[in-house]
């Protein structure tokens, strides 16, 4: 077999088995690799993991549009279960000819330090443990994608409630709130036995591979090499120290205007400013139009490139029954495009949650001008980094006539926004404090002890809400956290990634053209470079500096006081 026998497309895959794709990395372990051919083997390999990839985001992206098709899921899980988890460690066989060639070039440096790695920690005992993890991740979302409630007399998915939790009533609120609770607390056995068995397989990984514990095999495996779980625990310190009492003067705040005794968790999405909530679009088309006109504003390339994505039907932004809940952008290395899935229900946050998947989005365009998969594709910090920055640098372009709002709604977007970047920096920290709580802990296997440990580190950060006797439903809120079953330890990236966001976003202030020109340039770097030369090259500084962290949180606060100012009643 030879470069030319690869398929023309990913479709040649979409019903193959292992045995199907097998041969294709046969031929890259017995093909002739020297100094005279690295390059095009290379290149073979590479184009390869292209095909692979795309045909197993396209299973993915097919059964989390329709969890309940059994078909598509049975494609999903071929994939998940039995092509990838045999395809990374014939990948690790290879990376193995790679590293003992000795070649190497700068723009491979990080390439193969990711290699080495791959290699040190591949045991083929784990194949079969990640298999069932997977087998697992899809049941997850089946019970979870398959939630509804009745309000009113009709059958929702449980993200078309999140426009009542914005209610002027605070009686439909809280129906609202405990609706959408309920199905995680009657789910919360099944939930909990699905962990149990995941938290098993990952621990029994991580000691095959020599490790103590999922936390610390976890940092090798996400190719962690710039940061410590020592770094973890001072991003969480500084957190606590700098943005959970900044959070708590934002509730303090809403609690008076909206005259209360105490807040309760059903009192913290609506606005406390108007009587009805922001409604930016009303129908998906009109959500699509605009936030082309909002990117085109930021910088006409990442309009073209967003409407390709709509020419392309490369968007799926609605709510509906059986959708996996949540959203993300995921990679097709093939064609060089990426997909936006959400769940769209005509709020702000459907807004912003739109401009944080485009980022990705605008990532992936970006860097697939690095001609080999593995250097367009950066860790997790960098690619959070693309889409908390675009949250922040196209929000001056969401006012009218391109965007969404009039000149005063676009305040009230931006308050809500700027509060959000707050209230999830103490979030971020508590669920990754949590996750190392579970994983490092002698009680991590015990459900009731994970459920108290949440309920222990949630109130260290999180202060200002009353949640008396609504402890089950407080529980709940972990059990939702999709990250912490599907994608563990996927979640301190945010943090880091918004205290990289809010530094390009201070640069915006003084120069709005060089920041968003310096967020694209840093983009096109892919994975050729360290993540702190990523930062650098964004006009940001990779970091967990508490004092850092403290003049950042002064910013958004002195930005949330002047907007504030603005608006009707004023700084009250």
């Amino acid at each position: 077999m030879t470069t030319s026998a690869l398929p023309a497309s990913p479709a040649a895959f979409v019903k193959a088995t292992w045995e199907d794709v097998d041969p294709y990395y046969a031929d890259l372990v017995e093909r002739p690799l020297d100094a005279t051919t690295v390059d095009e083997w290379l290149r073979a390999w590479s184009r390869l993991e292209e095909l692979v990839t795309e045909a197993a985001a396209q299973a993915m992206i097919a059964y989390t549009i329709e969890t309940s098709d059994s078909e598509k899921e049975k494609d999903h899980l071929r994939f998940s279960t039995e092509i990838l988890p045999k395809a990374e460690e014939r990948s690790v066989e290879l990376a193995r000819r790679f590293v003992a060639l000795g070649h190497s070039t700068p723009e491979l440096a990080t390439t193969l330090a990711r290699f080495r790695t791959s290699i040190e920690i591949f045991r083929e005992a784990n194949v079969p443990l990640f298999s069932e993890i997977e087998e697992l991740s899809a049941r997850y979302q089946r019970i979870t994608g398959s939630m509804t409630v009745e309000w009113e007399g009709v059958e929702r998915p449980l993200p078309q409630l999140q426009p009542f939790l914005k209610s002027a009533d605070r009686e439909v609120r809280e129906r609202a709130f405990r609706a959408v609770t309920q199905p995680y607390i009657e789910e919360r056995g099944a939930l909990a036995g699905l962990f149990d068995r995941m938290f098993e397989l990952r621990q029994r990984a991580a000691r095959n591979a020599g490790f103590a514990n999922y936390r610390d095999y976890v940092f090798p495996a996400k190719y962690r090499f710039d940061y410590t779980p020592a770094d973890c625990e001072r991003f969480h310190e500084a957190v606590e120290r700098a943005a959970t009492p900044a959070v708590a003067r934002v509730l303090e705040h809403r609690r008076r205007r909206l005259r209360l005794d105490v807040l309760r968790p059903w009192d913290l999405a609506v606005d406390p400013d108007r009587d009805a909530p922001l409604r930016p679009f009303q129908t998906v088309d009109e959500f699509v139009g605009k936030a082309r006109g909002v990117f085109t504003r930021v910088d006409p390339a990442l309009g073209d490139q967003f409407q390709t994505m709509i020419d392309e039907r490369l968007l799926d932004l609605d709510s509906r029954k059986g959708k996996a809940p949540g959203g993300y952008c995921e990679t097709l290395h093939f064609r060089g495009r990426p997909f936006i899935f959400m769940n769209a229900v005509g709020l702000v946050d459907d807004v912003m949650t739109l401009l944080h998947e485009a980022g990705h989005a605008f990532h992936a365009f970006a860097s697939h001008r690095q001609p080999l998969i593995w250097q367009r594709h950066p860790g997790s910090e960098a690619a959070e980094l693309a889409s908390m920055s675009m949250e922040l640098l196209a929000s001056p372009h969401l006012a009218q006539p391109t965007g969404y709002f009039t000149p005063e709604d676009h305040r009230g977007a931006w308050l809500e926004h700027l509060e959000d970047v707050l209230l999830s920096l103490v979030h971020i920290a508590s669920v990754d404090a949590f996750q190392t709580w579970i994983y490092t802990s002698s009680d991590g296997a015990d459900a009731a002890a994970r459920d108290d440990a949440w309920l222990r580190i949630r109130s260290r950060f999180e202060r200002g809400v009353d949640w008396s006797g609504l402890e089950r439903e407080r529980v709940a809120r972990w059990y939702r956290q999709l990250h912490i079953f599907m994608y563990p330890f996927y979640y301190i990236e945010y943090g880091i990634a918004q205290i990289g966001a809010l530094q390009i976003w201070r640069n915006s202030l003084s120069d709005p053209v060089g920041a968003v020109a310096r967020y694209r340039e840093a983009l096109a770097i892919g994975a050729v470079r360290s993540l702190p030369e990523m930062y650098r090259a964004a006009g940001a500084r990779l970091s967990f500096d508490a004092t850092l962290i403290g003049e950042l949180v002064e910013l958004v606060e002195a930005e949330i006081a002047r907007i504030r100012a603005q608006l009707p009643g004023g700084s009250e």
